[in-house]
């Protein structure tokens, strides 16, 4: 009889949790449909006709359903999406791996090598991440120009390869990382290049894919600066030439413009899924110490 009234609150507890789960999804649900519904109606415009998305727009269906929209897109002379999708493809990959190894080596002589002004070197480093990037935008430009850079590949990779955020993010990475790894390859007789290659980046794998992620998605979503240094309409990326859609064909085809962004999505898809373990196990462990 006495094991009746301790039960009671025990099931009001469970009872609770559950309700709470539930709550806690059914939010998450409310998130998703937010984040994900624009993402569909782009997806759904993409295939409707372009009168059926003037006159109706707000039905997400579409009706007729055509790929008219693909086949005007990928069959133009005149918007060559193939060449502007190497072209970023390749961009963002070249200033990726760019990226990686300015910052890590940075990084690491930041956190682990002790050197007269490190503290200095690294204020100053963080200091130029609250210098709005348009500030920068005529001096690179010269630079570029200087070097005589414009309307080639270098001039849309390598003005952005040492960014002082990748450099402040692994390093904080690096700091955390234990150092009994790095103390016991001294006493086997490595050095600083070989414990950096062969200790600190194998252990640094989600933190190097995170960085890896926000640089290609930084460089291929870019707009504003490759519209400057890239000239030719050949030589474009996909986000400048894309905006040649909207008055490309007299007035706004908008299934085409929604095609032209859905196939800007599908490389960042592919990758945020493919290093979707990476990124979270980098942001679950930013806050623990080894």
């Amino acid at each position: 009889m006495a094991s009746v009234p301790l039960a009671l609150p025990h099931r009001q507890t469970s009872r609770r949790k559950i309700g709470t789960q539930v709550a806690l999804y059914l939010a998450l649900v409310m998130i998703a449909l937010v984040i994900l519904t624009p993402l569909v109606w782009v997806l759904l415009t993409s295939f409707k006709t372009n009168f059926a998305a003037i006159n109706d727009p707000t039905n997400p269906l579409p009706l007729p359903f055509t790929t008219d929209a693909y086949s005007t897109l990928l069959g133009s002379s005149e918007q060559p999406i193939f060449r502007w999708f190497l072209n970023s493809l390749v961009a963002a990959t070249l200033q990726t791996v760019l990226v990686l190894v300015t910052a890590s080596l940075g990084a690491y002589a930041l956190a682990r090598l002790e050197f007269v002004g490190k503290r200095i070197v690294f204020g100053c480093i963080v200091g130029t991440l609250f210098v709005p990037p348009v500030i920068l935008l005529i001096p690179n430009y010269l630079i570029v120009q200087n070097l005589g850079w414009l309307d080639t590949i270098w001039a849309i990779t390598v003005p952005h390869a040492a960014g002082a955020f990748g450099i402040f993010f692994l390093r904080q990475f690096f700091v955390n990382l234990p150092v009994a790894l790095e103390e016991a390859a001294r006493i086997d007789g490595a050095g600083e290049f070989r414990i950096f290659l062969q200790i600190v980046l194998p252990l640094s794998r989600p933190a190097l894919a995170t960085l890896a992620v926000l640089t290609f998605l930084a460089n291929w979503n870019d707009f504003l600066w490759p519209l400057y240094v890239l000239l030719s309409p050949e030589n474009l990326t996909l986000q400048p030439g894309l905006s040649i859609l909207q008055g490309a064909y007299g007035s706004t085809y908008y299934p085409v413009i929604m095609a032209g962004a859905v196939i800007a999505a599908v490389p960042v898809l592919v990758i945020f899924t493919v290093a979707q373990r990476q990124v979270v196990e980098s942001v679950a462990n930013a806050g623990l110490k080894g």
